[in-house]
């Protein structure tokens, strides 16, 4: 990343880390879970009108963040390997769209 770059993602990084809270605080425990990914999408495009793609960039750096933290914390507690957990979400992934 240049120094450009890290200005401009580090000015807008307080504004998406309080989308990326809301959109947690919205999605986590949604029912039914087929809108998890329609809310997702509504805070995107709200995030690409306001900030362009590096809005997006920071949102996608954010939730990547809290998502490595949380299977970290999962694997803690179920004594599973980071790699395991992965390796559950892809074959969820796969069950899910089989033909790809």
């Amino acid at each position: 990343m240049d120094e450009e770059e890290d200005r401009r993602l580090r000015a807008i990084a307080p504004e998406i880390s309080r989308r990326t809270v809301g959109l947690l605080r919205t999605v986590v425990g949604l029912e039914p879970a087929e809108r998890v990914p329609e809310e997702a999408m509504y805070v995107a495009d709200d995030v690409l009108a306001e900030h362009g793609t590096d809005g997006l960039r920071s949102l996608v750096m954010s939730l990547a963040g809290w998502a490595a933290v949380g299977m970290e914390n999962v694997a803690q507690l179920t004594g599973k390997t980071y790699e395991a957990l992965v390796d559950e979400i892809e074959l969820t992934c796969l069950e899910a769209n089989p033909d790809g």
